[in-house]
């Protein structure tokens, strides 16, 4: 079954030199429980591509259907309430909230759906991603591993249909980032969650399903 379909979408920007094609004619339909690897060269249109298949921006053309809704013929409002029920995302730069603690950050996006369990339900994923001793730690006094595994913990956490992650070892030292990796991939099979990532980890994508070379704003 489809969780994640897109219909020749294409992304054009303006530029001083004119306009700019990112993204071009791009066909992709990915199932629910997926795990997929978008590689390419810097500048292909990795992560553009992913920011159209969240939602978090529109193509010029074309379409991009997600948990069996339209995303292009929501509004910006629609479209934010579509990532709130059922999209999850990990960044490279983790974006934890600084004022907020691990079990906080966590708790925010039930926090925002809710949710009267936020509490128990996010000190239950933490404890899931080895983190039950740093519950109440500032994302200042954790390690690098350590925010990212938080940072999984809340994107996971909503039991999203689909999680996109924007180079999530980017930051990380090898060690540390094969240890989120397998993280990654146990809550993927454990909770059906479908992983969609752009990365230039070539041993990351290798674990995944599929692995989709994009260059020049096209997939091969």
């Amino acid at each position: 079954m489809s969780v994640l379909k897109a219909e020749s979408i294409s992304k054009e920007v303006t530029s001083p030199e004119g306009p700019l094609t990112i993204v071009r004619e791009v066909e992709l339909d990915i199932a629910a429980g997926e795990s997929v690897a978008i590689v390419g060269p810097s500048g292909a249109g990795k992560s553009t591509l992913l920011a159209l298949l969240a939602g978090l921006d529109v193509p010029t053309s074309g379409q991009v259907w997600l948990a069996g809704q339209n995303l292009t013929a929501l509004d910006e409002d629609g479209r934010a309430r579509l990532r709130a029920e059922r999209v999850g995302f990990v960044f490279q730069a983790f974006h934890l909230v600084p004022a907020l603690t691990a079990l906080e950050n966590v708790m925010l996006p039930l926090e925002l759906a809710g949710r009267r369990d936020a509490q128990a339900h996010a000190t239950q994923t933490l404890e899931r991603v080895g983190l039950r001793a740093r519950t109440g730690h500032y994302p200042r006094q954790l390690s690098g591993g350590e925010q990212q595994r938080v940072a999984l913990a809340r994107a996971f956490v909503t039991r999203p249909a689909v999680l996109f992650a924007d180079e999530p070892t980017g930051n990380l030292d090898a060690a540390t980032g094969k240890r989120v990796c397998d993280l990654l991939f146990d809550l993927n099979r454990d909770l059906q969650t479908t992983v969609v990532l752009v990365t230039h980890d070539h041993a990351l994508a290798a674990r995944c399903g599929r692995a989709l070379h994009m260059d020049g704003g096209r997939l091969a």
